[in-house]
């Protein structure tokens, strides 16, 4: 059974509603109200158990809404080792306005992390033993910008395949120090990284090939939203177009991508193919309304689809 672990630093309870019109000073009833656990590392868990694997969730929880997240991702039979503190767990709200189909989406900073609080998840992650480790989301306040750095050198230790999607000097450090499997930017994140404009889609690939001659990085999956997503490795570039579907929610897309393609690399696929199923779990998750995430069934039909065109 494919294992992995998954880091959130920044979790949150995922809140998902409908009201027909968005009114400002108006009381508006909701209706398909959904809670869910969310931030990145818990939202690429619950795909990943989706299609098949095992994932244990190491993740900061505080407060009465920290106490609700553990028992929701009860609920999602996901397998938990929080890491208490004692900020409150942040609670993100969707709201979809029927008459228009717009999305509206408020996230909060979430807690601030003490330095004993984030040094106990570290002392934990050195006990940790899986075939990879996916850490990604936002830091919270108060955690240094050297923190997934810090954890990338412990899994090298243990021999752990590590994984990374986060952004701003999060990203930059944890690149940095080396030893990163797989890193999965948007292409503001990899512009960001990179530190300069890329026009077009050789510029991309050529910056992209470049980080991984380096060999801080094996692989770089670039989502690119509607223009689809790149993967640069040692071996080569992969260009692939976005797949067309209806759009119902922008929630979890790239969490989805992750978790498809660590779940197809976990199970010996090639990167390509790997590459692939991540593109048709991301188009699938968008297929979702609220805080959903994709379903197997979309990603397996998308999957055929993008194989059959390939």
């Amino acid at each position: 059974m494919m294992d992995i672990g998954t880091l959130t630093l920044n979790p949150t309870i995922d809140v998902a509603c409908e009201v027909e019109q968005v009114i400002p000073m108006r009381k508006m009833r909701t209706q398909n109200e959904r809670y869910d656990p969310g931030g990145g590392g818990i939202n690429v868990a619950r795909v990943f158990v989706r299609l098949g694997g095992n994932a244990r969730c190491y993740y900061l929880s505080g407060g009465a809404t920290g106490v609700a997240f553990d028992g929701l991702l009860d609920l999602h039979q996901l397998v938990r080792s929080p890491i208490k503190i004692a900020g409150a767990t942040r609670v993100s709200t969707a709201v979809h306005e029927r008459n228009t189909g717009q999305e509206f989406r408020f996230v909060p900073g979430g807690p601030e992390v003490t330095e004993e609080e984030w040094t106990e998840c570290l002392s934990i992650l050195q006990r940790s033993r899986h075939d990879f480790l996916v850490a990604s989301g936002s830091l919270p306040r108060g955690v240094p910008s050297d923190f997934y750095a810090r954890v990338a050198v412990i899994a090298a230790k243990n021999d752990v395949r590590f994984v990374l999607d986060t952004s701003g000097e999060a990203l930059a450090a944890g690149i940095e120090v080396g030893g990163v499997h797989l890193a999965k930017p948007s292409l503001g994140e990899f512009r960001a990284l990179i530190g300069h404009d890329l026009p077009d889609d050789t510029a991309i690939a050529e910056a992209a090939t470049e980080l991984v001659r380096t060999k801080k990085v094996d692989y770089l999956a670039i989502t690119m939203a509607e223009r689809g997503a790149l993967l640069a490795s040692r071996e080569g570039v992969l260009r692939l177009p976005a797949i067309t579907v209806e759009t119902k929610s922008a929630v979890g897309a790239g969490d989805s991508f992750l978790a498809a393609m660590v779940h197809a690399l976990a199970a010996g696929k090639e990167p390509g193919i790997a590459f692939r199923f991540g593109l048709a779990a991301g188009a699938a998750a968008v297929l979702t309304p609220g805080t959903d995430l994709c379903r197997v069934e979309d990603v397996q039909r998308l999957f055929e689809r993008l194989i059959a065109d390939s």
